[in-house]
């Protein structure tokens, strides 16, 4: 499964969610879901937004870690 560490690069780049959010443009709730790895798909616009603000690389941000996907996974980010 794909682990999304959005948190962690947050938290060392000390933004907040409500920042990051007004920043690239998207709706906290999607974001949200982005932050607490409950999104099925993101797309390569967003994350090259997240990286771009966030002054990382995808890597930072997406982790593969080897086990069973989530269950209850909400939507498809833009």
């Amino acid at each position: 499964m794909i682990q999304v560490n959005l948190d962690v690069m947050m938290a060392k780049r000390k933004i907040s969610l409500n920042e990051l959010a007004k920043r690239m443009d998207i709706s906290l709730a999607n974001l949200s879901i982005l932050k607490n790895n409950k999104c099925r798909a993101i797309r390569f616009h967003t994350l090259s937004s997240l990286c771009e603000i966030l002054e990382c690389e995808a890597g930072d941000i997406l982790v593969y870690v080897k086990g069973e996907e989530p269950s209850g996974t909400e939507s498809d980010l833009d």
